[in-house]
């Protein structure tokens, strides 16, 4: 089966029609790296992941990359609240983000750049979008003129009234346009910067991804995707940027947004208390029943995490590694038509993970699973498995426990069986017992 992407440009699924089938590149907003990211912000990587395996499976070169923004003034008043650089803040938090998404099972891209490496590519960028009459210096400031470009707005297809209403720029008397945004701004001497033609200071935010897509992926390409809350204006103006700049039609040609993410029905809000990072949800759940759970619902549509969800995941997967346990299984050479055509089809993973659960020869099952990113790891460890500071027993008293019971029913003392299978359930370790022998998971 071709496939077929929503694209949100367009409003319209589409055939995917590369620009060049040789070489697939593909580019995904990563986090600003000021704090450890909410468990929002993991399902663009796990969506765009399962996008990644596709592409690869069906391309003979895809190159993905996902930027980290080290630049941000979120980052400057964390970093000045903790007493510690922005260096030492943000390498902190980029690695436990990089961390994180490799608990969640996530392929690490291709390139991963940061925005502080390539400032000097922003302030060339925003020279030529000077010299082409697409922006201007003011006060020390450089702004976007958004009205010397004719289309602006066909991403979000918002009116004018609402674009400047939801721009979040900045008002300011040195604009031209009250819907002009900033590309570079002047920075305190207490603040992050560097030299450019206009001063010491900071690029703003768009500009970063613009000239990072540039420099790894080219002028144009093949996919842009991160989040539903990114279409305006962040992804607009990186749209305005590129374009104007390089004299180009597009920036990509397709462009897919996943949508938001809600706890128990509910928006998640510090103020409200259900504000989770992934970080200490991976202790306490499985990383793989977190990414079920995030493939649960369509990409684009809006998905509620909830603790009965993670628990049903787990069983899910629970069941799925019971099939492989025992068995030396390797995935099959290619993956199920029922599970790659769902994938083909705009990423449909709630019918993908339906097509799994009809598949019943572990070597598919596995290849099925493998393609969105499942069943990567050997089933007993899966089943060993426990939560950060859980206070069960160790391995080896569950496997002492077990031989001290495998010799009691020898022995005929079935009493002493029982108690020993019960005693170890009461602290939290269920053992099966089998044709060949005893197992046991943590339940």
């Amino acid at each position: 089966m071709s496939l077929v992407f929503y694209n949100t440009l367009s409003r319209e699924k589409e055939p995917f029609v590369p620009l060049d089938a040789a070489h697939i590149r593909l580019y995904v907003c990563g986090p600003t790296v000021y704090d450890y990211v909410h468990i929002g912000n993991a399902r663009p990587v796990v969506a765009f992941d399962v996008l990644y395996r596709l592409l690869k499976r069906r391309y003979p070169r895809v190159t993905y990359v996902r930027n980290i923004t080290d630049i941000d003034d979120k980052i400057m008043t964390r970093a000045a609240e903790g007493g510690e650089t922005i260096e030492a803040l943000t390498g902190r938090m980029g690695k436990a983000y990089q961390d994180d998404m490799g608990r969640l099972g996530a392929l690490p891209p291709d390139a991963e750049p940061r925005a502080t490496e390539y400032v000097g590519q922003m302030v060339a960028l925003i020279e030529r979008l000077i010299a082409r009459g697409h922006a201007y210096e003011a006060q020390g400031h450089v702004l976007f003129s958004v009205p010397s470009m004719s289309d602006y707005g066909q991403l979000s297809r918002k009116p004018r009234d609402e674009l400047i209403a939801g721009a979040r720029v900045e008002v300011a008397p040195y604009k031209k346009d009250s819907a002009d945004f900033v590309l570079w701004k002047p920075s305190a001497e207490t603040q992050a910067g560097w030299p450019s033609p206009w001063g010491r200071g900071r690029p703003g935010w768009h500009i970063e991804c613009s000239a990072m897509s540039a420099a790894h992926l080219g002028e144009t390409f093949d996919i842009h995707a991160g989040g539903l809350d990114l279409i305006f204006p962040h992804h607009e103006n990186e749209i305005a940027q590129s374009r104007s700049a390089f004299g180009h039609a597009i920036m990509a040609k397709y462009w897919m947004h996943n949508g938001f993410l809600n706890i128990s029905g509910e928006k998640m809000s510090k103020s409200l208390g259900n504000f989770l990072t992934l970080h200490e949800m991976l202790d306490q759940y499985p990383g793989e029943a977190i990414r079920l759970l995030l493939m649960s619902a369509h990409y684009r549509q809006p998905l509620d995490f909830t603790p009965d969800g993670l628990a049903r995941a787990k069983s899910t997967l629970d069941s799925w590694y019971g099939l492989l346990r025992g068995k030396d299984v390797a995935a099959a050479p290619t993956v199920p038509k029922s599970v790659e055509d769902a994938l083909s089809d705009d990423l449909n993973t709630p019918l993908a993970i339906s097509a799994l659960h009809q598949l019943t020869d572990p070597a598919e099952l596995r290849a099925g699973a493998n393609a969105i990113g499942l069943l990567q790891q050997d089933a007993e460890a899966w089943f060993r498995w426990t939560p950060a500071g859980a206070s069960g027993p160790s391995d080896a008293e569950i496997e002492a426990a077990i031989a001290a019971r495998q010799a009691a029913r020898k022995a005929k003392d079935f009493k002493e069986s029982d108690r020993i299978r019960d005693d170890m359930k009461a602290r939290g370790v269920i053992l099966e017992d089998g044709p060949k022998g005893t197992t046991w998971k943590r339940g």
